[in-house]
């Protein structure tokens, strides 16, 4: 009988060594997966003021001659202007070295480095996609149009709820002037583009319709494809752009209004021939309409002033400036919107602001009754029912949709578009 075996009723039961269990192949091949996963490497950094990009790579252990050779061969991205803040990610494998850069330049474009061999690098620009759908906002005025919609546009984070007013007050500058024109109880409703990144951020796109109640009155805009270029028109179909701004600064507050006050220097009641509006000392200032220059320079109480003569022979006065923009100098043409100086506090001004005046046939007049009135060119006829359908639908859908809600996605609002 053989050693280690044991007979028992004609039954042997063998005392060998056990076998040993075999590992499953799926239990292998996971292990070996892991164990490749292992040896590559991702890293997100951000670049830091100041800082060269070669020195974030390094910092992703890239060697010098390897992240010389991948920005050597990118034509889209500058290495020595790449702003603070940009998050670059990296893929290093333990062996072979770095494998994959990309750098993020904006939320919706990457720019990806790939390598090909040795020192060869592929280059691809990479643009994300925004998802879009649109909203209806509204409020009341209570204060400011700025206010009121960092209140009432709840579709929107907090953050950005100040780009809905100023995207609407860029659209109605030719018509109303914000700072002045509201009242208390006024309400504004907006139709709107809601755009989300692929990285969740949410930013407000294209306004698509608007009203806003001022000093009671409704003003109207709509946004309309004409020969693929979009505008704005109100709602009698004329151009919201018109020949004047309704106002020389883009960000503003007004602290006086047209009529008699005590001047705060010389302490006497006299005629307060304009309008002042407070900003910060630098705050740029923009020409009224297309002109040209027939003063720059010094003038008594107003300091330093710039004067424009207008097409239809109104006179616009720029006071108490900081300074003159470049090429600002009698004779000199200016645009609508052209930054012509700079607020400040010379002449007789206590404080840094703006003071402007409208003179009509030599005379000083209310800028806000002058310029109320003043509209944009008509639609062209052709284009007019196409207009019309476009107004009547997202009006509807402004109309019926009640509190900040979305109504659909933007293919929903396609923009008749007039040849």
């Amino acid at each position: 009988m053989a050693l280690g075996a044991l007979v028992l009723g004609g039954v042997v039961l063998s005392r060998s060594r056990p076998m040993p269990q075999r590992v499953p192949g799926a239990l292998l091949d996971a292990a070996a997966r892991d164990s490749a996963r292992a040896r590559w490497h991702t890293r997100v950094d951000t670049v830091r003021r100041g800082e060269q990009l070669a020195v974030v790579l390094e910092r992703a252990g890239i060697p010098g001659p390897d992240a010389a050779a991948a920005l050597a061969a990118t034509r889209v991205l500058d290495a020595r202007r790449v702003r603070a803040g940009t998050a670059v990610t990296t893929r290093v494998h333990a062996d072979s070295g770095p494998a994959e850069i990309v750098f993020q330049l904006a939320i919706d474009r990457l720019v990806r480095l790939s390598r090909r061999s040795g020192t060869a690098w592929d280059e691809r620009e990479e643009r994300l996609p925004w998802q879009t759908d649109t909203v209806v906002v509204g409020a009341i005025v209570s204060s400011t149009l700025t206010a009121a919609l960092e209140r009432g546009a709840e579709a929107f984070p907090e953050q950005v709820r100040a780009e809905v007013a100023y995207a609407l007050a860029d659209i109605l500058e030719y018509r109303v002037d914000l700072s002045r024109d509201l009242r208390q109880g006024d309400s504004v409703r907006m139709l709107i583009e809601r755009q989300r990144a692929p990285n969740g951020l949410v930013r407000p796109g294209n306004i698509l319709a608007a009203r806003v109640t001022v000093d009671g009155r409704p003003v109207e805009t709509v946004r309309f494809m004409q020969r693929d270029r979009p505008a704005y028109f109100d709602g009698e179909g004329k151009a919201m752009r018109a020949a004047f701004l309704r106002a020389p600064l883009a960000f503003r507050r007004i602290s006086s209004v047209f009529g008699m006050r005590r001047h705060p220097i010389l302490g006497i009641l006299r005629a307060h021939q304009g309008t002042d509006y407070a900003a910060a000392a630098g705050t740029p200032v923009r020409a009224l309409g297309d002109g040209r220059v027939i003063f720059a320079g010094w003038k008594g109480g107003y300091g330093r002033v710039v004067e424009i003569r207008h097409r239809n022979g109104f006179v616009t006065r720029y006071g108490h400036l900081n300074g003159f923009a470049k090429g600002i100098r009698a004779g000199a043409s200016v645009g609508i919107a052209n930054t012509i100086g700079f607020v400040g506090a010379t002449g007789l001004a206590t404080a840094p602001h703006l003071h402007f005046e409208v003179l009509v046939g030599g005379r000083h007049r209310d800028p806000r009754q002058v310029l109320r009135n003043m509209a944009g060119e008509p639609l062209a006829a052709a284009h007019r029912p196409a207009f019309l359908s476009l107004k009547s639908r997202v009006f509807a859908l402004l109309d019926a949709s009640a509190g900040a809600r979305s109504v659909g996605s933007r293919e929903l609002l396609p923009a008749p578009r007039g040849d």
